[in-house]
């Protein structure tokens, strides 16, 4: 089973951000997931990790689209 750690600052009010993505995966993916956890940071952190492999930053990677990082977590699973 996989784990996905979503990493959301909290002074910038990424939560929603954090939230829709967490729900998207949860909806989609449910079954296949052992836990997609809200993890909380700071200085502008939005990062979504598989089992420890990151797949999306917001540093790097620039604007993200649910859809896709759903896909990119189901490619892991």
């Amino acid at each position: 089973m996989t784990n996905v750690e979503i990493e959301y600052c909290v002074p910038c009010g990424f939560l929603d951000r954090a939230e829709t993505v967490q729900h998207a995966l949860l909806t989609t993916l449910g079954e296949d997931l052992d836990a997609v956890a809200l993890v909380t940071g700071e200085r502008g952190v939005f990062r979504v990790s598989v089992d420890g492999e990151t797949i999306y930053d917001k540093d790097e990677d620039g604007d993200y689209d649910v859809d896709d990082l759903v896909a990119a977590v189901r490619e892991r699973t």
